[in-house]
Formats: structure tokens, C-alpha cells, sequence
């Protein structure tokens, strides 16, 4: 028997399109890195970039449980003396909601060149309106 080992070539990469219309973030993004790094495909190689593009679409009707839309902040760092700036959940949500789905995918995909690169894969919108209509992507329930 001799194990698959798929090469860059023989990747076929989908364009899929979420709505995360009441979707709870955490799942959500769960499911999206898998897509992301290729894990659902069968033929799923651990060195080859294999991630379908995605398209989530209704960023802003993402919600959360329990009492972690008033506890959650996110947090960042200029580097500099004072420049730690932290932000909560509720205004995230309310002035970039594409953010909030972005890094919590980020942070469940590997921290190397194949963890970015399937991040750039990703294409989060506000509302129901996104500009991929040409590469027609299919619709897809991950949750």
C-alpha cells in the first residue's frame, strides 16, 4: 500500500460563500481554519496548501454566549512605553465587525507561512453584499 501525497499541482481550490447570520464565533471560526487549511478535502496533505477560498458574508450578526459580549476585549501593542490599547467586544463589533471574525480565525491557524497565506484566503463582509459574485462561489452551511 502506498500512502497519497498530493502535489501543489493536482490542488483544486472551491470558492465557498458562509452566512454567519447567528453563528456563534468560536464555531464559526473553527470550522473556517479547517476549511481554510484544506483538513475537510480527503486528500488532505500536511506540506501542501490545499484551503478553499471562503467568503463569509453577514460579519455583523455574528454572536457570542454567555456573558462574553460584555467581558471580551481585544487587546494590542505598539511597542512603544503606554502603547497597549484595548478594546471591547461591543465596539468592535459595532465599528469593524469583519475584525473580529478575522482574528478569531487567525488564531486557530498554524503560526507559519502556510497559516498566513490561508489567511489571505479568507474574504469577510459586513452585510450580505460581497464582490466575488465572479468566481461563483457555493454556498455552504458550516454551522
Amino acid at each position: 500500500m502506498k500512502s497519497f501525497m498530493a502535489k501543489k499541482d493536482q490542488v483544486e481550490q472551491k470558492w465557498l460563500l458562509v452566512d454567519a447570520d447567528g453563528a456563534v464565533l468560536g464555531r464559526i471560526a473553527a470550522r473556517l481554519a479547517m476549511v481554510l487549511m484544506g483538513k475537510t478535502k480527503p486528500t488532505y496533505t500536511p506540506h501542501v496548501d490545499m484551503g478553499d477560498f471562503v467568503v463569509v458574508v453577514n460579519a455583523d450578526k455574528i454572536r457570542l454566549t454567555g456573558s462574553k459580549a460584555e467581558q471580551k476585549t481585544y487587546e494590542s501593542y505598539s511597542g512603544y512605553p503606554g502603547g497597549h490599547k484595548y478594546v471591547s467586544y461591543e465596539k468592535m463589533i459595532e465599528h469593524k465587525p469583519e475584525r473580529v471574525i478575522e482574528l478569531a480565525v487567525r488564531r486557530m491557524l498554524p503560526k507559519t507561512q502556510m497559516g498566513r497565506r490561508a489567511l489571505k484566503r479568507l474574504k469577510v463582509f459586513r452585510g450580505p453584499e460581497h464582490e466575488h459574485q465572479a468566481q461563483q462561489p457555493q454556498k455552504v452551511q458550516l454551522f
